[in-house]
């Protein structure tokens, strides 16, 4: 009886996600169907990375989140997307915002012609507060590289865009980041240093991140969680620890299959890929 009782308590204390994709499909042009029935969840303070190839969909799942399908004429159709407790999916971008999601974009769109500081003040737009001041230092503290650079954005090397972008984003105040490829056009050194500060701001702000990556190696060495997309679906997920141990992942994501094999028999990758679509 007591036993029975602890298992309903823990059912009860269960806390929800976050963020919950629940069955989505999302459509372009009233033709092209590109999300097929995704479902995710991410934890509140947690790293989640959505990993795939090209084409799976990860972008769009990004925009479906942050409302920005309406500028390439795309739409949810089917299922919801629920944050914090309320369904966002068809609701304005800045609205979504102002609800605590910021989508860092691939190719980190900062404005060239703005200073590094114009274009962390334009992150705060949706505040109400007007003092920034703190905030901006926040940043400075995380990327001092960027306190140096008083000039235009434009004149930025592609890793103090990237850092500048994600220093915008924690202007708002977010409760999750949306990151579309951060590590896209940087050297590996880069590469390490801003996964490392993207841990850190996990670690030290308590800000759920949902990472979109190819560079799967990367975003598994931060994450705690990880989804695998293909053709608009989910077809694998687990723990970082997990996907970095599974065969498949090792085969298609990590550069290698994880063993040496020494005959066609043992050969697995059409199988996998069958069973995978």
């Amino acid at each position: 009886m007591q036993t029975a009782q602890l298992t309903t308590l823990t059912k009860a204390v269960t806390p929800l996600p976050l963020l919950a994709v629940n069955n989505v499909e999302v459509v372009y042009d009233n033709v092209i169907l590109v999300l097929r029935g995704l479902s995710m969840e991410v934890p509140k303070g947690s790293i989640v990375a959505l990993l795939g190839a090209n084409g799976a969909g990860k972008s769009t799942t990004l925009k479906a989140i942050s409302g920005l399908l309406k500028t390439e004429d795309g739409e949810v159709t089917r299922g919801e997307i629920v944050f914090d407790g309320e369904r966002i999916h068809g609701i304005d971008p800045d609205k979504i915002v102002r609800r605590g999601i910021f989508q860092v974009m691939e190719g980190r769109r900062i404005i060239a012609d703005m200073t590094t500081l114009e274009n962390l003040k334009l992150g705060a737009y949706t505040r109400n507060d007007g003092n920034v001041s703190d905030d901006i230092d926040m940043v400075f503290n995380y990327f001092p590289r960027l306190k140096e650079r008083t000039g235009l954005s434009g004149y930025l090397s592609g890793g103090e865009q990237q850092m500048l972008a994600i220093g915008r984003a924690l202007m708002a105040r977010p409760k999750m980041i949306l990151m579309d490829e951060p590590s896209m056009g940087l050297s590996p050194l880069l590469v390490k240093e801003v996964f490392g500060i993207i841990k850190q701001i996990n670690r030290d702000l308590g800000v759920t991140i949902l990472l979109v990556e190819q560079n799967a190696r990367a975003a598994l060495s931060v994450a705690s969680h990880g989804y695998i997309m293909e053709q608009g679906k989910v077809v694998l997920d687990g723990t970082a620890d997990e996907l970095r141990d599974n065969e498949d992942v090792k085969e298609f994501y990590l550069g290698g299959a994880g063993d040496q094999r020494k005959s066609f028999k043992n050969l697995k990758s059409f199988k996998r890929r069958k069973r995978w679509l």
